[in-house]
């Protein structure tokens, strides 16, 4: 099914073929397209594509006395139309001045399509080191500003990179950077061990929690599997588990956790002395059932529907974690077995990742995908005050 192509209404209009980057950890995909720019608009000037990323930790309406809370760092700023990079021969075996050679298969499609001069194809990639798009969730959906990392994308007339682009010749998007996880054949089986002793009391009571596997995806149940010993002389009343996002804040140095999901059971209990128990119990972490909840990470989508809670921080290997920028997130799957007021808790912690699956290898894709070879789908943003039109990903 072909969708027409909405009308180019604007001076300037720009068809992406997604809107996230890609962290591959060794690389990161970048955030290609093409713009279509009305022939007497530029008159000698450029067209120029602008990345910022912005870190708010605080409140906007908390910014008082020339206080504030966010940061604004310009990650990218190039040229992409009109296109000086072709040679004499890409020009005159190209009327529209489009490098063929360089061209994704779905940029060529697009210049297919529209048919119409003065399109020019552009690619922009962000640093190496640049942070994940995470939201933190205010609480408060009618905020403007949402705390956390947020990435836009720009597309301006101006003489020249430096000017600064003004909303009427400008458009704008939002992207994101996320990453994805990828299949390790040699993913390992995460367990953790913990006693405990009392006092005027011999032997101990002993918890095992084993997952099996390490990386988890949105959606998907966690299964869990927990052993109890009860070498003691107390007696275990109940049993909790909980998964627990931890969030730490790099901008101000904070550090917060939140329970995502949780179960608490009474089956097979009580523990008495000298008796075991293996157990099998599923947590499925969703932000849908966390709206409205100060704090929780966010992948960056907030306002829409298919939010997903923000996935486990990746760095390369022989790099550390907290060396990371913006907001670093961690998953831990938290087991607390009850031994009554006197006895107290016997809690273990056992950390692993949530993360999206490879678009490559799953359906359930944070990248939205393209139908076929010769369908094309757009997706207008212009009631979102954008002039901006989006292309699905090709597969």
């Amino acid at each position: 099914m072909r969708h027409s192509c909405p009308p180019l209404t604007g001076k300037v209009v720009a068809y992406l073929s997604r809107r996230d980057f890609v962290d591959h950890i060794s690389h990161t995909s970048p955030v290609d397209g093409v713009v279509v720019v009305e022939g007497d608009y530029l008159r000698g000037r450029k067209v120029f594509a602008r990345v910022t990323v912005t870190f708010r930790y605080g409140r906007e309406e908390d910014e008082v006395m020339g206080l504030h809370f966010s940061r604004e760092m310009e990650l990218v700023n190039t040229q992409v139309a009109p296109n000086n990079n072709n040679n004499n021969n890409n020009n005159n075996n190209n009327n529209k001045g489009i490098n063929t050679e360089k061209l994704t298969n779905i940029q060529e499609r697009l210049v297919q399509h529209l048919g119409v001069e003065n399109c020019c194809a552009f690619s922009v990639s962000l640093p190496p080191n640049a942070p994940c798009s995470v939201i933190l969730d205010s609480g408060d959906q009618t905020s403007a500003q949402h705390l956390g990392v947020v990435y836009e994308l720009r597309l301006y007339v101006g003489e020249h990179k430096l000017e600064h682009p003004h909303r009427r010749n400008s458009i704008s998007v939002a992207v994101r950077k996320i990453q994805i996880a990828r299949p390790h054949p040699n993913d390992r089986q995460p367990h953790a061990l913990v006693s405990r002793g009392f006092t005027l009391s011999p032997g101990k009571l002993t918890l095992g929690v084993h997952l099996h596997r390490e990386t988890f995806f949105h959606g998907e149940a966690l299964e869990a599997r927990i052993d109890v010993t009860n070498c003691s002389k107390k007696t275990v009343k109940s049993m909790k588990a909980q998964v627990v996002q931890h969030v730490e804040v790099t901008m101000n140095n904070s550090h917060f956790s939140r329970v995502v999901s949780s179960l608490e059971s009474r089956e097979g209990c009580p523990i008495t002395p000298g008796t075991n128990l293996n157990k099998t119990f599923s947590l499925t972490p969703l932000a849908s059932s966390n709206q409205k909840r100060f704090g929780i990470a966010l992948d960056g989508q907030v306002k829409d529907q298919d939010a997903n809670l923000a996935s486990s921080t990746m760095v390369a290997a022989g790099k550390n974690v907290n060396d990371a920028l913006g907001i670093i997130v961690s998953y831990s799957l938290r087991v607390k077995l009850n031994c009554g007021a006197i006895g107290g808790e016997l809690t273990a912690d056992l950390p692993f990742k949530l993360m999206h699956p490879d678009p490559q290898t799953s359906h359930k894709s944070p990248v939205r995908r393209s139908l076929s070879c010769n369908d094309l789908e757009f997706e207008d943003f212009a009631q979102l005050r954008r002039s901006l039109s989006i292309l699905d990903d090709e597969k």
